[in-house]
């Protein structure tokens, strides 16, 4: 079947939004395919530096012939309904048929529409994608209305290897593309994406954004192996510099000795940062290495001999800049800087970055009480935690922030603990990123994360659908692991509240702000939990009898349950529980009441509703008392006793008896066994 061939060729696109951009053309054109009645059978989209590629397989050669039957209107209503039935439908009444069903005559429309040519759907089609296509920035240039990404040089669009023709903005659709800009920018003809993707490896232009990757990963790899050095991997930069480059060559420069007393960060900063450049190591000692990898996009005819010599030039200048910011920081300390951090917005409303240490210390110092750190330690590192951000160094490279603040520490000869806390508090980064290693890192990592939470909440920024600019979602998940990882328990209710007083902020009622907040770390714990394999329905199970605020107790509640839940008890006691809670679920809906309360004890005559109310107040008792000493496995024993008791009572007695008096006390009777297992989890929220 044909093949549509499509490529967008224009000034660079930024590498960063090549493999959106490429995945959004895929998607806006099939899906237009298959509106227009064009199913395919395969796609695939391909970005470089100066083109986005769509090659779609097995298209029709046109649409199909599609038959509709419209129901109108009854035949004696008015006219005014009737033509407006007519121009709906496109059909004139004679192409209607009169039909009748049991509330009378109507007219039925037999609309038909015979197949276009696919081509024709194709041209129609396709101006409109490209004048709609969803960049996250766009540009107008010369006279013409179009915006895109960048000047739109030429469009090539083929069907089944004829040109399809469209105009867009003045750019008539060819079957031209061009090749490397330097190595072939003469034009090329091709007609199916077989001997287009042919001739732009001829024409030196790597299509695939994984080939251009790979190739040069297993280029910089042996070169610098060939050196006896290790490339420092990278993958965000890797993935960068693919986007930037038609035809990958690697060269490797090299930089002074004398820049390698720079901090090693500072330096694969700089080189990543200003460059674009790989770093590399020593193969045998892991040190730093004066030597860097670039990516050029040429072959030059000298080897690549200039190119690394101007790349030399420039990272040597660099480098100087940052010696200069390395130098000229530590000549003052990091208390000194404290007042500077006044001059520092954190937030509009929410103060500056003086302000927000200060709360950090008063926290810090709250939660290292609870989770028994060294409190001088905690307090210094607190103070110090965001000294940083005035030093020319994070100035210059901002994501080097708590890194710089442990080297200057570690110059003035603070604690190693202490300038570890400094660099570690912003742990963890993201999922990948392993959380704080220490007692004082720990304590404030929760203490600056819950302090952004809180003052977010109260000036009510919370994150809405897939909106998170303040990245609160990732801050609540990295206390989430803080506590889980490091198996610390802590109150988060009580830190919250503290938290709140901190903030000199009017809120009409701050226990409800708490509770959202708490709500919201519930939630997230309830994501970080499915994504580790719980199952989603005891995690409900145990959310949903209460708001205990100690995480790590929560966790470990789930887990009690999901222990419980594979052994014969378990699944025996389930099923009874279940069948309890369904027939008071179904009695109260009947009954328009609830069966709620303690049932009459001299109602109860038969051994088997006697054994079982003995039962459940023996249960609810010692799993309640297990529960208090966070012994849950004992509190699901407990619970497991009520398995044979709630076994004979349903094979020997009447719930529905016909005295209103004992049903209704049976049924009181099941109502405790649902209220006694709430001690543990709430078995209605759990299935199978």
């Amino acid at each position: 079947m044909p093949e549509l061939l499509l490529e967008l060729f224009s000034e660079e696109i930024p590498a960063r939004t090549q493999k959106r951009a490429a995945e959004a053309l895929r998607a806006t054109v099939t899906a237009a395919l298959v509106d227009a009645g064009l199913l395919y059978e395969g796609a695939r989209s391909h970005a470089t530096p100066r083109r986005l590629v769509l090659s779609v397989d097995g298209i029709p050669a046109a649409s199909p012939d599609t038959r509709e039957e419209r129901k109108g209107p009854r035949v004696d209503a008015p006219e005014s309904a009737v033509q407006g039935f007519l121009k709906s439908a496109g059909v004139g009444l004679h192409q209607c048929r009169v039909v009748d069903d049991k509330k009378g005559k109507f007219y039925l429309a037999v609309i038909e529409r015979k197949g276009r040519p696919a081509q024709d759907l194709i041209a129609q089609l396709l101006p409109g994608i490209v004048r709609s296509f969803p960049w996250p920035k766009s540009m107008r240039w010369g006279s013409g209305t179009l915006r895109w990404v960048r000047p739109l040089q030429s469009i090539l669009c083929t069907f089944d290897g004829e040109v399809v023709p469209f105009t867009l903005d003045g750019l008539c659709s060819t079957n031209i593309t061009r090749g490397h800009r330097f190595m072939a920018p003469s034009e090329i003809t091709v007609r199916r994406f077989d001997d287009y993707a042919a001739s732009l490896a001829n024409a030196k232009v790597m299509l695939d954004g994984e080939e251009r990757a790979g190739t040069i990963l297993t280029d910089a790899r042996n070169l610098a192996f060939a050196r006896g050095l290790e490339l420092i991997e990278d993958e965000a930069l890797l993935s960068e510099v693919a986007g930037l480059v038609e035809w990958p060559v690697v060269l490797m420069g090299r930089f002074a000795p004398a820049f390698l007393e720079l901090p090693r960060e500072m330096i694969i900063t700089t080189l990543k940062a200003h460059q674009k450049c790989f770093a590399v190591k020593d193969a045998a000692s892991g040190a730093l290495a004066g030597r860097y990898l670039l990516v050029a996009n040429l072959l030059a005819k000298d080897g690549g001999s200039e190119i690394v010599h101007g790349n030399d030039r420039v990272i040597a200048a660099r480098l100087a800049d940052a010696k200069f910011f390395w130098d000229h920081d530590r000549k003052a300390s990091l208390e000194s800087r404290l007042p500077a951090l006044d001059q520092v917005t954190f937030h509009a409303r929410l103060g500056h970055q003086g302000e927000r240490v200060r709360r950090i210390e008063a926290l810090a110092g709250e939660i290292a009480k609870t989770l028994k750190a060294d409190m001088a330690k905690v307090k210094l590192a607190a103070i110090l935690c965001k000294a940083d951000l005035v030093t020319g160094a994070v100035a210059e490279f901002p994501e080097l922030q708590g890194l710089m603040g442990r080297y200057y520490a570690l110059a003035e000869g603070v604690d190693p603990e202490v300038a570890d806390a400094l660099r570690d508090h912003y742990r963890p980064l993201g999922p990948s990123d392993a959380v704080p290693a220490s007692s004082v890192a720990e304590v404030v990592a929760l203490a600056d994360k819950l302090d952004m939470l809180v003052g977010f909440w109260l000036i009510d920024e919370k994150p809405t659908g897939s909106k998170d600019p303040y990245a609160l979602r990732r801050a609540a998940l990295g206390v989430i692991r803080i506590l889980l990882e490091r198996s610390r328990r802590l109150g988060l209710l009580a830190v919250i509240a503290k938290s709140m007083e901190l903030y000199d902020a009017a809120v009409p009622d701050r226990m409800a702000v708490a509770r959202t907040l708490l709500e919201f770390f519930a939630d997230r714990l309830k994501v970080y939990l499915r994504d580790n394999g719980a199952r989603h329905d005891l995690i409900d199970a145990v959310f949903s009898i209460g708001s205990d605020d100690d995480l790590l107790m929560l966790v470990r509640r789930v887990e009690a349950l999901a222990r419980f839940l594979t052994a014969d008890d378990g699944r025996n006691l389930l099923a009874g529980v279940r069948r309890a809670t369904s027939i008071i679920r179904i009695e109260e809906a009947k009954d328009k009441r609830s069966y709620s309360g303690q049932p009459n004890g001299k109602l109860l005559v038969l051994a088997e509703e006697k054994a079982l109310a003995t039962a459940i107040a023996s249960a609810e008792a010692q799993a309640r008392k297990a529960v208090e000493g966070e012994d849950f496995e004992a509190a699901m024993r407990a619970i497991a006793k009520l398995r044979a008791p709630i076994d004979a009572f349903f094979d020997k007695v009447t719930v529905n008896a016909d005295d209103p008096s004992f049903r209704e006390n049976r049924l009181k009777l099941l109502s405790r066994i649902r209220e006694a297992t709430l001690a543990v989890a709430d078995f209605s929220k759990i299935e199978g």
